[in-house]
């Protein structure tokens, strides 16, 4: 395997991109392979009970709605709590989602328009609780049902897995919101991001695991070399 250095979100999004335009392999491929083998590893480390996922609207929770169908597949008992609902999603996130519904997995959404926003209590016999709502993308504090659901995602006893990245901190910072999802275990694709060493986001991110998305070796190979050199340029 092809270790990177820790990457920042504009980076991340660069190997996303080369993946897709020039190597040819969709978006939703690298989504599957995402969330599978987060899925695996969540069954590995997850005792024996039922797991929710927290999803927002972006690629984090489709991501969220791949490991919601692999879990299920391995025999867990899933449930998932939505920002946003499955009719509005986009593009990747969409597809899973519609597959996770049509899977019969259990998916309640959120009351966004009520003020403060209506959570609903997570399940106390729920034995791990999944951070599928933001991904690296995000900048800057957590605002209405984000900020409401990591409060109580935190005040959980369950396991808590974050997925790329805890929501509420900063990819390329370490700089944490007030709150920001405390991790026991974050499951990060292809490479740590910057911030994971900054600002002590070691507080939030716990049990770092660096998972493939099946990026092909030659790209990994390039962009290696290519921060080698940008780095090097910039000593």
């Amino acid at each position: 395997m092809i270790k990177l250095p820790a990457l920042t979100r504009d980076q991340v999004r660069a190997i996303d991109q080369i993946a897709i335009s020039e190597y040819g392999i969709p978006g939703i491929v690298l989504m599957e392979n995402a969330g599978s083998r987060a899925a695996a590893l969540i069954h590995e480390l997850s005792p024996s009970g039922p797991i929710e996922i927290l999803c927002g609207g972006g690629n984090n929770a489709g991501d969220g709605y791949v490991i919601a169908r692999h879990l299920q597949l391995m025999g867990r008992t899933v449930s998932m709590t939505c920002v946003v609902p499955v009719s509005q999603l986009h593009g990747d996130a969409s597809i899973n989602a519609s597959t996770a519904e049509r899977s019969h997995i259990p998916i309640r959404t959120i009351n966004t328009a009520a003020v403060p926003p209506e959570i609903p209590k997570l399940n106390i016999e729920t034995v791990s609780v999944v951070d599928a709502l933001l991904g690296t993308g995000t900048r800057g504090p957590l605002r209405g049902c984000y900020r409401a659901l990591v409060e109580t995602a935190n005040t959980h006893p369950g396991i808590r897995f974050a997925i790329d990245i805890p929501t509420g901190l900063d990819c390329n910072t370490g700089v944490a919101s007030n709150p920001t999802f405390i991790a026991d275990h974050t499951i990060t694709f292809v490479a740590e991001k910057v911030g994971f060493k900054k600002n002590n986001a070691d507080q939030f991110i716990g049990v770092v695991h660096e998972v493939g998305i099946g990026v092909p070796r030659r790209l990994l190979e390039d962009f290696k070399s290519m921060l080698s050199r940008q780095r090097s340029d910039e000593s």
